[in-house]
């Protein structure tokens, strides 16, 4: 029997605190809670990795503080194209959608695509139609925006206009949501979902759909779900560079982790952050920004979620 452990992360681009106010960074640590809650109370009944990774995920897609379902960061034409992926560390089975439109939780197509077993990548039109057939639930477009989001578009298009788009703050731009977990078999799992960023081009694709670029998960190894500028990522395949480093450089999970984000992808002037779980012991969340929306359960069952450099310690989950 393996120890119990769940990680989130709810993106790296996270705000100036005096940006929000108290309230709502506290609702952002509710929410970050709940998500917890719901991916441990899947893991407390013996039940499956991938299955705690889907639902604390779509806790996180419908809050309107992360950048993924509800919420989701607006394109360049003020409408939403929508990525997911998750990945079984028992199997290598793995799933994602990518540019979609109207699935209520991303995650959960990712994970029909999974379970189809004919495709791990479904883009588009046919993404939703294939969710559609699956039985998902299904919005109109616009469920997904949010006034933040539309103001986040207006204000980067200005920053083009006069020349000041090399500014523009992490929480500006980019967004991911992602969950880690190890269930009571020992094995892994992780999922990532986004709108990608804001005032982003037409058909664009990050590294959240991308196995081995946004997630991975490889019982024995690790799991992995990245948040940062996704072309660097799919340029580095960052999430199975973790794993590769384990397995044949002999790093450790933190060794592995830190250098990646502290060195690797900060060499390219980016913010980047992760949650990363190994095959024991308990989640690790570097990341290289002002702060990074993150939580976990460790193997002792307590709960501990933040915003940015303080860790608020919840007790028992």
């Amino acid at each position: 029997m393996a120890n119990l452990a769940l990680g989130l992360h709810g993106g790296c681009g996270t705000l100036d605190r005096s940006l929000m106010s108290e309230d709502d960074w506290a609702e952002s640590r509710q929410h970050i809670a709940q998500a917890l809650r719901a991916g441990w109370a899947v893991l407390k009944a013996d039940g499956r990795a991938i299955d705690a990774v889907q639902a604390t995920i779509m806790v996180l897609e419908d809050s309107p503080h992360f950048n993924a379902g509800y919420g989701a960061a607006l394109t360049e034409n003020f409408d939403h194209e929508l990525d997911a992926s998750i990945m079984d560390g028992a199997t290598l089975d793995a799933g994602a959608v990518t540019s979609i439109k109207r699935v209520r939780n991303p995650i959960q197509a990712a994970r029909a695509v999974l379970e189809g077993g004919k495709a791990v990548l479904l883009t588009g039109a046919a993404a939703d139609q294939f969710a559609e057939q699956a039985g998902l639930t299904m919005v109109e477009p616009d469920y997904f925006t949010t006034q933040r989001r539309i103001e986040a578009v207006k204000s980067l298009k200005q920053r083009a206009l006069t020349g000041t788009i090399a500014k523009a703050s992490e929480a500006e731009k980019h967004g991911t949501v992602g969950a880690v977990a190890r269930d009571s078999q020992g094995h892994l799992a992780a999922g990532t979902s986004t709108g990608g960023f804001n005032n982003k081009p037409l058909g664009r694709v990050g590294d959240s759909p991308i196995i081995g670029a946004g997630t991975y998960a490889k019982d024995g190894v690790c799991a992995v779900s990245c948040t940062g500028q996704g072309e660097i990522f799919i340029r580095r395949v960052a999430a199975y560079d973790v794993a590769a480093r384990m397995i044949y450089g002999g790093q450790s999970l933190k060794q592995a982790s830190d250098i990646l984000v502290h060195e690797t992808l900060a060499s390219h002037g980016i913010g980047a952050g992760m949650i990363v779980l190994g095959a024991q012991g308990n989640p690790l969340a570097p990341y290289n920004t002002l702060g990074m929306y993150r939580g976990w359960i460790g193997t002792d069952g307590r709960m501990t979620v933040a915003t940015h450099h303080d860790l608020y310690e919840l007790g028992d989950a």
